[in-house]
């Protein structure tokens, strides 16, 4: 309420997400982790979607502890870098080497796939909206019944004609993985009212940030300077050859 927004310091904050790191769930505030919840599972409601799946590439090997940072490329419609990267590393997406498999750690992709969600606790659908950014292994795959990876649980309900803004969604973490990687089934329907709750919080400016921004920009990391183009050298003059 306003006065909590006064005695913090400010009108509110800025950006509000959801953090898998670590087989937790972990609320981040501007960057700053504030909240963890060890359940295995958690009840939302998917209110927005980023529309296609984004890349992401680092340079530098990710370090336990350190700051989040801006990522070197990346893309948000997958099939060119951003004008904003500081280290575009192709053209186009298809022709990278850094999406090629064993460019990573391993058999890996140096460049991974990530997918944006805007969500709201099934407990407080007008309350705040969170970003929830989901790795490779949360979105593709068949999946088991109850146990969906996104794009797999989105079919499922687009097959009956069901919304996914129109469910409560359970996110549960897969035990089993040696990454985080979360399963999705739905466990109830909203009433009529909450579900036009949900979809007017899903045009909220927050749950548009949420869906268009990259980790680091939720977090305020400092974008990285863009390099310099390297200056052509200068072209030697054409001597015309000697007359014999």
């Amino acid at each position: 309420d306003d006065t909590t927004k006064a005695i913090m310091g400010g009108t509110g904050v800025s950006s509000k997400r959801i953090s898998i790191k670590g087989g937790v769930w972990r609320l981040m505030i501007n960057g700053k982790e504030v909240a963890q919840n060890e359940d295995r599972n958690m009840n939302v409601v998917i209110v927005a979607a980023s529309p296609k799946v984004s890349r992401t590439y680092y340079a530098q090997q990710y370090q336990e502890g350190g700051d989040v940072s801006a990522p070197d490329c990346w893309t948000a419609d997958g099939e060119v870098p951003v004008a904003k990267a500081a280290s575009p590393q192709s053209k186009r997406c298809v022709d990278c080497p850094q999406i090629v498999q064993g460019s990573g750690q391993g058999n890996s992709r140096a460049c991974r796939y990530s997918q944006r969600l805007a969500v709201v606790l099934a407990n407080d659908i007008g309350g705040d909206v969170f970003q929830l950014t989901l790795p490779a292994t949360s979105i593709f795959g068949e999946g088991t019944a109850g146990k969906w990876p996104l794009q797999a649980y989105a079919k499922m309900l687009g097959s009956k004609g069901i919304p996914v803004t129109a469910v409560i969604t359970e996110m549960r973490f897969d035990t089993n993985s040696a990454t985080p990687k979360i399963n999705f089934k739905a466990v109830g329907f909203l009433e009529n009212t909450q579900h036009e709750l949900a979809i007017r919080q899903g045009q909220t400016d927050s749950a548009k940030r949420a869906i268009t921004m990259t980790v680091a920009e939720s977090d305020g990391a400092k974008p990285k300077a863009i390099a310099a183009p390297k200056p052509e050298a200068p072209k030697a003059e054409a001597k015309p050859e000697p007359t014999p």
